[in-house]
């Protein structure tokens, strides 16, 4: 009888609850409700007119996604992969095309009311859930993306059912008891190549840095703790309440493609293939290594299976190697090749590991 040599992947299902994870990072960076204080549910980049400092806190506390996707293709084939959001929204749009870059299915939520879709993605995400369980009996992992604690019950259901529960969420603004319902919880900033947390500083001649901005930004908590302060308490509750009104018009979804959408971003510089591929081994075996000891060796073969699952389009031919072992050959300044016997091994260089 003909033995298989590699076994049945698993098959997993990505759930991404967006306004979760995007809220919950630019306030784990600049503080408790700084998300609506600074109005960044409706500020647009593109306008010239923005305030440059908010500017800056938005791009510090930007979500890297594509991280998120290829942590979740360690676990196996990812056969559905969705992110529940208002893509109307600019902040939301601003994400489209790094989305879609990675075939994440953009599931449209609505705004219903003036207060936006409350937990619009909360019940959407869960019944998509849990129809897939039923609808795809061969799904072996869910994979949740938010830490908010009304998913506590879905986790549970879905490891009743048999099924391998992650959990990915932010420091600081995930529920203890999501993490305890799941069969794995990450944190995102330690997800393989997400860099620390950034230091964010405002851009010289700022209208906020004019206005001392660090005092605006700061003073409600400083006025509660010190008991004083009442005009930098005024101030600060007054002026980010003109960051929506400068921001807002009728928006447009990037998926329209309409000459006029306002989200529309210019198409990004075309990348070195050789870099991207370096990025991708790394990034690969940075996720092999946090499986198991740092120093341990990995088969080259399970590699290649890791790099393919977070980027189908990787061929080492198109990039001028004959094999996958030149490839890695040639690239021993982060990486360190080995045989045992019919095997081949590589481990990342622990000065690779370092500079990223």
């Amino acid at each position: 009888m003909a033995e298989t040599t590699e076994p049945v992947d698993a098959r997993v299902g990505l759930y991404i609850d967006f306004d979760n994870i995007v809220i919950s990072r630019y306030q784990q960076l600049h503080g408790r409700n700084a998300f609506q204080r600074d109005g960044i549910r409706d500020f647009d980049k593109s306008d010239p007119n923005n305030d440059p400092e908010i500017a800056a806190r938005l791009a510090a506390a930007t979500v890297d996604f594509s991280a998120i996707i290829d942590f979740a293709a360690s676990f196996g084939t990812t056969v559905v992969n969705r992110a529940y959001a208002d893509w109307s929204v600019p902040v939301n749009a601003s994400y489209q095309r790094q989305l879609m870059s990675r075939a994440v299915d953009l599931t449209q939520l609505f705004t219903t009311t003036t207060r936006g879709t409350k937990n619009g993605a909360d019940i959407r995400l869960a019944v998509d859930v849990v129809e897939d369980l039923f609808r795809l009996p061969d799904l072996t992992h869910v994979i949740i993306v938010a830490g908010d604690s009304d998913y506590i019950a879905l986790a549970q259901k879905a490891k009743r059912l048999g099924r391998f529960v992650v959990g990915i969420g932010v420091a600081g603004s995930t529920s203890t008891s999501l993490a305890a319902a799941c069969d794995e919880f990450e944190d995102y900033d330690s997800l393989p190549g997400i860099e620390k947390r950034p230091e964010v500083v405002a851009p010289a001649g700022s209208s906020s840095s004019r206005r001392g901005s660090k005092k605006t930004v700061d003073a409600p908590a400083s006025a509660a703790e010190a008991g004083s302060g009442a005009d930098d308490t005024v101030e600060a509750e007054v002026e980010p309440k003109k960051a929506p009104a400068r921001s807002r018009r009728v928006t447009v979804p990037m998926f329209s493609h309409t000459e006029d959408a306002p989200f529309e971003e210019p198409e990004p510089e075309p990348e070195d293939a050789q870099k991207v591929a370096t990025e991708l081994l790394v990034r690969a075996l940075q996720i092999g290594h946090a499986k198991g000891d740092a120093d341990e060796w990995l088969n080259t073969g399970s590699v290649k299976n890791q790099m393919r699952r977070m980027d189908p389009s990787f061929n080492e031919k198109p990039l001028g190697y004959r094999s996958f072992t030149d490839f890695l050959a040639s690239r021993d300044d982060v990486a360190e090749l080995a045989e045992e016997g019919q095997q081949r091994l590589i481990r990342l260089l622990a000065s690779a590991d370092t500079q990223r």
